[in-house]
């Protein structure tokens, strides 16, 4: 209660109330029911019944003006007419009145709520409108005790539902359905019959309302200096419209064009977080009512968290956007460029395993295109906006290979300065591609499999597991099926990565996709080193059909570079200078007649290094970006073979 506004601050009260006992036991009844009720008018139904005998009165009720009219908010007897005269004399006067059977007198000083108790009483005690006067101030006390008590709850529920409703709003990736969930939320919330959320677009002076509900098209579109709205986005204040009171600000030209009139009407702006007002959050017509204070004050925290929302989705969307493009910019360059049964056969095939999240094992020479067609597997899949994230097993030492694959936390070794998360869980909900998994180590093959199994991956140093759904995509020049069977690969592991196994046929057994290749690949550094896209003469093509390419579409493509950079002239000769490091014809040695396929693998590979390494001046490092590999992997390749690598 509001100890200033108390009736027992009011002498007049306490001299009543001293002077009739039983009206001071009534009175602390309807105190006690006033600390117990949460509905006003239920407290008045209550109350007034215990109230009649206490005032001698055969009716007994609470009346209100309300736009010029008087109604009954509760009554106890039997009905009579209302004496308006008497009633309007005592609000204009703000004191207790008296007319033959009829008291009346405000609930509160200076009718502050507007509500009347009347007293129809057939004998009219001496006292007049006093002991009406003192049990009115009692009713208003509990009156305002119970209307404040409601205010705070329907306050705590209103905020209770307010954060149900944004907490949604975050959860949005598209700012059409955010507006549009905002609008119907505010709808409900406020028990309107519309609202709109308009949005200011400075440059054009208008206001966009998105959405604007009972629309057709869902769009409203205003200048932004018309009407409620306009008035509201360039003051930066909430404005309220009723029957009595701003009819004459209404844009009537708007429910003209809808064929719809507004009664009551709320506005609030929209501002950011930085202040700026970014539009407007409309609500129209309330259901029941007029809108009140407690609506203003919901719709302005409603606006709030609506600016947030909004800003954080605009932001949102707009990285998705980029996102979206730099995901369909790399699918573009991933092709897999080709008219060979061979090729036609593997992209139909890519296209229907894409569609699943299958295990794949692809099987091809060095330089055959593993990783594109990994890549064109993960762009053609639903996977296509996540990360696509390669790891060269044979690059990977075994001491390293734990922390590459599944992270570490901060002090877990020497040089763990800060957490670091590994592989599987950067592709997590994309792909992972694992490169030459024919040379990861025993070790690292065990805990590869158990991640497979398992989805779950521990950081060294760290205790908690962490879900990992990255598709596992794996490659290898390797016969893995005689690796298993001399038991240098994990049979689990390989039957666990070889759900569908995609082999790769190498560039010699596909000639006639090698100057669609080579066409393709020339176009695009042509494009890089900003040079008129060149030509390749009859000869220059007679030449690339007719060499064995032992580097595949590797060897293919650092060639189409090296040309597009150096070629003197637009036209490509076959004596060209770039020419210089193929070979004219295919002088490989050939292996014993009773050589093993695997003897005559590494004799192959053997020469072609050395080959590489010659054209490279002995330089290491060229001579591994010839052959498209690590230099640290050429060397490891080196001592396979045993070469020698000094």
């Amino acid at each position: 209660m509001h100890t200033s506004q108390t009736p027992f601050a009011i002498p007049a009260l306490e001299r009543v109330l001293a002077e009739h006992p039983e009206l001071a036991r009534t009175a602390a009844h309807v105190l006690a029911w006033g600390n117990r009720q949460t509905d006003a008018v239920a407290l008045l139904a209550t109350v007034l019944p215990e109230l009649a005998p206490a005032l001698k009165a055969d009716y007994l009720a609470v009346v209100r003006l309300s736009r010029g009219e008087w109604s009954i908010v509760a009554e106890s007897g039997g009905k009579q007419p209302l004496p308006i005269e008497l009633l309007a004399d005592v609000l204009d006067e703000d004191e207790p009145k008296s007319s033959g059977p009829w008291a009346a007198a405000a609930l509160e000083p200076k009718a502050a709520s507007g509500e009347l108790l009347l007293a129809h009483r057939s004998a009219a005690p001496p006292q007049g409108a006093e002991t009406v006067d003192a049990l009115a101030k009692i009713c208003g006390e509990a009156w305002r005790a119970v209307r404040e008590r409601r205010g705070r709850q329907r306050r705590i529920e209103r905020l209770e539902a307010t954060l149900e409703v944004t907490s949604r709003w975050n959860q949005h990736h598209q700012v059409e359905a955010l507006l549009t969930d905002m609008a119907q939320a505010a709808t409900r919330l406020l028990d309107a019959d519309r609202a709109s959320i308009f949005l200011w677009d400075r440059p054009t002076h208008t206001l966009v309302a998105r959405p604007a509900l009972g629309v057709k098209k869902d769009e409203l579109r205003i200048p932004d200096n018309a009407g409620i709205v306009g008035q509201v986005v360039r003051t930066g204040e909430p404005m309220r419209v009723d029957p009595t009171n701003g009819q004459e600000l209404i844009n009537r030209q708007v429910d003209s064009q809808l064929g719809y009139q507004t009664r009551t009407l709320l506005c609030v702006p929209l501002r950011s977080r930085r202040g700026e007002v970014l539009g407007a959050f409309e609500m129209v017509n309330k259901l029941h009512g007029n809108f009140d204070d407690d609506d203003v004050a919901t719709l302005v925290e409603l606006a709030a968290q609506a600016a947030v929302a909004l800003e954080n989705t605009q932001e949102r969307q707009a990285l998705l956007r980029s996102r979206q493009l730099m995901t369909e910019e790399a699918a573009r360059g991933v092709q897999l460029i080709g008219d060979s049964p061979a090729i036609v056969a593997l992209r139909s095939t890519i296209r229907r395993v894409a569609a699943t999240d299958l295990a794949v094992l692809i099987l091809g020479e060095n330089g055959t295109g593993k990783e594109v067609v990994s890549q064109s597997i993960h762009y053609l899949s639903h996977r296509r906006d996540q990360p696509f994230v390669a790891v060269n097993c044979a690059a990977i030492s075994e001491t390293l290979l734990e922390s590459e694959l599944f992270g570490h936390e901060k002090g877990a070794f020497t040089d763990a300065h800060e957490t670091h998360p590994g592989k599987f869980e950067l592709a997590s909900g994309g792909t992972l591609f694992l490169d030459e998994i024919g040379d990861l180590s025993h070790g690292g093959q065990s805990k590869l499999l158990r991640v497979l199994e398992e989805k779950l991956v521990v950081r060294v140093g760290g205790s908690k597991p962490i879900h990992t759904d990255a598709r596992v995509i794996a490659a290898t020049n390797q016969d893995l099926a005689a690796m298993v069977v001399e038991r240098k690969f994990r049979q689990d592991l390989y039957f666990r990565l070889n759900v569908v196994t995609l082999q790769i046929p190498p560039l010699r057994e596909r000639r006639e996709d090698i100057l669609l290749l080579a066409e393709y690949f020339l176009a695009d550094f042509c494009k890089k080193a900003r040079r008129p896209m060149l030509h390749l003469s009859a000869s220059a093509r007679q030449r690339l059909e007719h060499h064995a390419w032992p580097g595949n579409v590797r060897e293919l493509r650092n060639l189409m570079e090296r040309l597009a950079y150096l070629a003197p002239e637009e036209e490509i000769e076959a004596d060209d200078p770039a020419f210089a490091l193929i070979p004219a014809g295919n002088h490989t040695p050939t292996p014993a007649a009773d050589a093993s396929l695997c003897d005559a693998t590494d004799q192959f590979q053997a020469h072609y290094i050395q080959q590489a390494i010659e054209r490279a001046g002995g330089n290491m490092q060229q001579a591994a970006h010839l052959l498209g590999l690590h230099r640290s992997n050429l060397y490891r390749k080196m001592r396979q073979l045993g070469m020698n690598s000094h």
